[in-house]
């Protein structure tokens, strides 16, 4: 059986660059997690640890070894934190982290409801997207993410992540409050085929969904600007710079000098899910946020229509 000590410390030499830096980190001389990088070398039969100019770099053994403590360690750290709240969530710590649109929408609204009930929980929240955060998740750095895909390009299977449903978005195309198809009910894509396209640079951003879309109707979009940020592509939208596509998180805060519109063919749909750890390697407080959220989504997803034709 494998020292999780040692394993620990691996796994900080490869994250800190250097020796010197995970000793400091944890607390160790440099020579002692020199020796215990030694002596997991020796149990394993394997170099783990390649020794270069530049600093220790893992070797492929190395890496395997890394990505298995990362999830052996998360689940250890679980197991701490759920014996902590075995009194009934009478303490410990809930660690979020949630793409801008949802912060601002469901997460709002589901911290503030969890505060209510559980004030002796700390919560901390920071914003991530999810080629980010669910990383995160996995080694043990977060308990719950707000995270999104398209069904075109679905979450992988991932054995140490579970998912849950929380709402599925509409995506509309938002155009400035003087473009001619701003009054139609329901925008035809192939008459902005000549126009410029606004999207998002991260690999989960709108940006496949909008060349879906696009492409669903018979051109391939010309991408003018692009920003992961809703409220940029809506100045952008509003300065006549382009037209893009939002999803309904976006429409509580609207601008007022664009409109949007459903679009034919229909755009690709937004998936919004809870993403934790699995059963079994989660903490009461997270389970118990994980049922909020599902609350609140299923509240926003019954009003989103009104949004909608607000908007």
């Amino acid at each position: 059986m494998l020292d999780v000590k040692r394993l620990r410390i691996l796994r900080e030499v490869a994250s800190r660059g250097s020796f010197s830096a995970a000793a400091e980190a944890l607390f160790l001389s440099q020579s002692a997690v020199s020796q215990h990088i030694a002596t997991l070398e020796r149990e394993v039969g394997m170099t783990l640890l390649e020794r270069t100019r530049e600093g220790p770099k893992l070797t492929p053994a190395g890496e395997v070894l890394v990505f298995h403590a990362n999830a052996a360690i998360a689940r250890l750290e679980q197991a701490e934190r759920e014996l902590a709240a075995i009194a009934g969530l009478e303490g410990g710590e809930l660690r979020l982290a949630s793409f801008p649109s949802a912060s601002a929408t469901l997460l709002t609204k589901a911290v503030s409801e969890f505060v209510n009930r559980y004030p002796r929980v700390r919560l901390s929240v920071a914003e991530a997207e999810p080629e980010e955060s669910v990383p995160r998740i996995r080694a043990g750095e977060l308990d719950l993410a707000l995270t999104f895909d398209y069904p075109s390009v679905p979450f992988t299977d991932d054995r140490d992540v579970d998912s849950t449903l929380l709402m599925t978005e509409s995506m509309y195309v938002a155009l400035p409050k003087d473009h001619p198809l701003a009054t139609e009910e329901k925008v035809d894509l192939a008459a902005l085929r000549d126009e410029a396209w606004l999207c998002g640079q991260c690999a989960s951003s709108c940006g496949d969904a909008i060349k879906e879309a696009c492409r669903a109707a018979g051109f391939e979009p010309r991408i003018a600007f692009q920003s992961d940020d809703y409220h940029v592509l809506q100045g952008f939208v509003a300065a006549n710079l382009g037209v893009t596509l939002l999803p309904d998180l976006a429409l509580p805060t609207l601008r007022d000098d664009i409109v949007v519109r459903p679009t034919d063919p229909p755009a690709a749909v937004r998936r919004v899910w809870a993403t934790t750890r699995p059963e079994g390697a989660r903490s009461a407080a997270t389970d118990a946020m994980r049922e909020i959220l599902v609350a609140v989504g299923d509240e926003f997803a019954r009003g989103k229509g009104d949004l909608a034709r607000a908007a």
